[in-house]
């Protein structure tokens, strides 16, 4: 899977090796017409002159490759890339677990550094996403055997959809024209379903167990709706589940069990959320 996005990442360019459960995949990553690094003392302000066309960006080709169980041939290749690419599903699947080792390498990163600013991406983001196969020499370097340009911005996905009802743009002027505030539990849900979706099961849990807690206090009573009121009811019941994990996540890995119950209560916290900005408009 290889990636092209605008811009520089906050990852340096290399070649990183990832191991996982399921085998062993390496992180390239390259920028093209990077900017120079920095002086030690900035410029001095220049005069911009009206109608200064904008700067051109850099952008970074990241190609994530499968390093485990290589094809005895060719046509094997061929017969991946064409089940990889047969369907929507089938991308969204290839294209997110490419992804998600950037947004891995990322998260580490943003860690190792101490760079609470660091963001991850989505597949949106790139200018070109591709699909495709080669020798180790070639998909090191970038390059394919043979592969295929996918769109992951079309199609009528279920989260794309669910974005576009709750038009978020108009919900953003709103908060910056001071009509509307953020809940803290929007900010604490978000991360969670961030750690949840990238594999980090124990960050979910606690950050799920206090944005469950504020939402308990900030939307109650919030809308009369009995889907509303069901919904609040059943996580007051089941409060004790989110803290249950969260203490297990203090000290290790959560169980099967557990894990469920964190999706399932983060699915009902932002059906919650999910519906008010529908039912309000």
């Amino acid at each position: 899977m290889q990636f092209e996005l605008p811009g520089v990442l906050a990852l340096p360019d290399g070649r990183y090796l990832a191991r996982q459960e399921d085998g062993e995949r390496v992180l390239v990553v390259e920028t093209t017409a990077a900017p120079p690094p920095p002086r030690r003392r900035r410029r001095k302000p220049k005069r911009v002159e009206d109608g200064a066309e904008p700067a051109a960006l850099p952008l970074t080709q990241v190609t994530a490759i499968r390093a485990w169980q290589p094809f005895e041939s060719e046509r094997e290749a061929e017969s991946w890339l064409a089940g990889a690419i047969g369907s929507e599903e089938a991308v969204d699947t290839t294209v997110a677990e490419g992804i998600a080792l950037l947004n891995r390498a990322l998260h580490a990163h943003a860690a190792a550094s101490g760079d609470p600013l660091a963001a991850e991406l989505g597949a949106e983001r790139a200018t070109a996403v591709r699909i495709g196969h080669g020798s180790g020499k070639q998909v090191a370097a970038g390059r394919f055997t043979t592969a295929r340009e996918v769109d992951v911005r079309g199609g009528a996905s279920q989260r794309r959809r669910r974005d576009e009802e709750l038009r978020p743009q108009e919900r953003v002027a709103a908060v910056l024209g001071g009509r509307e505030q953020l809940d803290a539990c929007e900010t604490l849900l978000l991360r969670a379903r961030a750690d949840l979706d990238a594999g980090r099961p124990r960050e979910a849990a606690l950050q799920l167990r206090v944005g469950l807690e504020a939402l308990l206090v900030e939307l109650d009573g919030a809308l009369a709706d009995p889907g509303h009121e069901e919904d609040m009811t059943e996580l007051r019941a089941r409060r004790g589940e989110a803290g249950d994990a969260a203490n297990e996540a203090l000290h290790g890995e959560l169980n099967a069990t557990q894990l469920s119950s964190v999706r399932e209560l983060l699915d009902i916290c932002e059906r919650i959320l999910r519906r008010r900005r529908v039912l309000r408009g």
